[in-house]
C-alpha cells in the first residue's frame, strides 16, 4: 500500500477528501470565516469527528505547502483505519486468544511507528489509538513502521477506558506499563490480553490504567529512571510473546 500525502489544502480538495470517505484526523479552519462553502465544510468535519480547530490567517499561511489553503488545511490519515471488531476478527481468524496493544495518548510519530512494527514482529492482531491527544497514521508513522501497517490493522477510538470496559466483556484482560507496578517477570501475561502503554512523558493516564486489571514494570538497572516508550512497549511484547510460546 503507497503512502498517502497526507496533507489537504483548499476547499474543494478538503470537501472531495470527505466525500470520498478518506479518513481525515484534524481539520484547521480560518477563524471567523463563515462563507457556505466552508461552512459545509465544518459540517463533514462534525459529522465524522474530525478534531477541528479555529486559527488565525498566520497559522494556515505557516502550515500550507501550497500557499493556496483558502482557509482550510485538513491532515488525513496515510492509512485506512480499522475498527476495534476488525482486530477481534483477525485474531479469531488465527485461533489465537487475542493479543492487543492499547497506547494511551502516544504523541511521537517516530514512536507510534516503532510500535505498530513491534506490536507485528511480536504477532499482536492489532493496535488501539485514542482519537484525542495523540499522533495519528501519518506518512512519517507509515514509514517508521517499515511496512508493518499493511497487515496490522490500527483502530482510534474516542474513549480507551470504555473500549477497555468493552473489550474485557470479549474475555481479555489488560496490563499497564508502571514504574511502580510487578515485576514483569513475575506475571502470568498469558490468555487474552491488552498491553497498555502510556505516553512518553507521563506514561498511562490515571482514568485508563484504573480499567488495568494489572500493571508490569520493567526491571532497571541503570542511572537514569525510564525508557522510551517504544522500547518499553517491545519489552514487555516481547515477555508476553515469551509466555505464550510456552
Amino acid at each position: 500500500m503507497r503512502v498517502e500525502e497526507f496533507t489537504i489544502e483548499g476547499r474543494n480538495a478538503v470537501l472531495e477528501a470527505y466525500r470520498a470517505g478518506k479518513p481525515i484526523d484534524k481539520l484547521f479552519v480560518l477563524d471567523g470565516c463563515q462563507d457556505g462553502p466552508v461552512r459545509t465544510i465544518v459540517r463533514e468535519a462534525r459529522k465524522h469527528d474530525t478534531i477541528l480547530q479555529f486559527v488565525a490567517k498566520e497559522r494556515l499561511d505557516q502550515m500550507s505547502q501550497t500557499g493556496k489553503h483558502q482557509g482550510v488545511i485538513a491532515y488525513a490519515a496515510a492509512y485506512e483505519y480499522a475498527s476495534v471488531e476488525d482486530i477481534l476478527a483477525a485474531a479469531r481468524e488465527k485461533n489465537e486468544p487475542p493479543f492487543i496493544f492499547i497506547l494511551d495518548g502516544i504523541e511521537d510519530p517516530h514512536n507510534l511507528g516503532a510500535i505498530i512494527r513491534t506490536a507485528n514482529l511480536a504477532g499482536a492482531h492489532g493496535v488501539i489509538i485514542p482519537k484525542r491527544r495523540a499522533v495519528g497514521l501519518t506518512g512519517t508513522v507509515a514509514r517508521t513502521s517499515a511496512g508493518a501497517l499493511n497487515y496490522t490493522p490500527v483502530a482510534k477510538v474516542t474513549n480507551l477506558a470504555a473500549t477497555i470496559e468493552e473489550l474485557k466483556k470479549d474475555g481479555l484482560w489488560f496490563v499497564c506499563a508502571a514504574m511502580d507496578g510487578e515485576v514483569m517477570y513475575r506475571m502470568n501475561l498469558t490468555g487474552p490480553i491488552g498491553l497498555v502503554i502510556g505516553n512518553e512523558g507521563e506514561g498511562v493516564s490515571r482514568l485508563v490504567r484504573e480499567k488495568c486489571d494489572m500493571t508490569a514494570s520493567i526491571p532497571m538497572k541503570g542511572d537514569i529512571d525510564s525508557l522510551n516508550a517504544s522500547v518499553a512497549a517491545g519489552v514487555l511484547a516481547y515477555e508476553i510473546v515469551r509466555q505464550r510460546m510456552q
